[in-house]
């Protein structure tokens, strides 16, 4: 991916994905929208492999093997890259977790860290915490559709 694409990149939380497969609420169906969108090609989304553990160990917990196998496998081919968490991230993250005044979680701090270092400012997400985050825009599915 070139570095001048990468202000129409957004980085993929897992919720999104929870969400589309989950039951019924209000967030089911802009999500279902958002994935077609991304497998139609006219959304261009990144993750980590922290998104990827998040949604093994959510549904592998839930004793839902086979739904953790298939989300991780959609989501390896939705998104154009997944991206290593670093030491680096890490680093981030811990600043971010430091500066920020709202429960922000670990997990949300290292995604915001880990896409923030490669440029990416727009984080697909259902989780308004990361409205507390310096230099990242949170993009609410509800209010998203191209």
């Amino acid at each position: 991916m070139a570095e001048g694409d990468r202000a129409s990149v957004l980085f993929l939380d897992a919720n999104i994905l929870m969400y589309a497969v989950g039951k019924e609420h209000p967030y089911r169906e802009p999500c279902r929208a958002i994935l077609r969108q991304i497998a139609l090609d006219d959304l261009i989304v990144v993750t980590s492999v922290e998104v990827l553990q998040e949604l093994l160990h959510r549904y592998r917990s839930l004793r839902k093997p086979e739904l953790a196998s298939t989300l991780y496998a959609a989501t390896k081919d939705l998104c154009e890259e997944v991206f290593a968490v670093t030491g680096a991230d890490l680093d981030r993250a811990h600043q971010i977790l430091r500066a920020s005044s709202s429960d922000l979680s670990v997990r949300d701090a290292v995604h915001a860290a880990t896409a923030l270092r490669r440029g990416i400012e727009e984080i697909l997400s259902t989780d308004q915490h990361f409205e507390s985050v310096e230099g990242i825009t949170r993009v609410d599915p509800t209010s998203f559709i191209r």
